[in-house]
């Protein structure tokens, strides 16, 4: 491992939101922390080849709305 990042709330939930608005996919919150690190710029990634697992769909749907909204 080279290195450990952090996302804020507020740029998991943009990426959430991401997901449901454009790609259609209910992502659980822990299941798209890779995808919030790379689509927020947290880590740089341009000019490169990546892959990012998105997984799980156990999100209360009341508590998605309310991040989508």
């Amino acid at each position: 491992m080279d290195r450990i990042v952090a996302v804020s709330d507020a740029q998991l939930i943009e990426t959430l939101r991401f997901f449901a608005q454009r790609m259609k996919m209910v992502v659980e919150p822990t299941g798209c922390l890779a995808a919030a690190a790379v689509l927020q710029k947290v880590v740089p990634v341009e000019g490169k080849r990546v892959g990012v697992i998105v997984s799980g769909g156990n999100v209360d749907l009341a508590k998605l709305a309310q991040f989508v909204a």
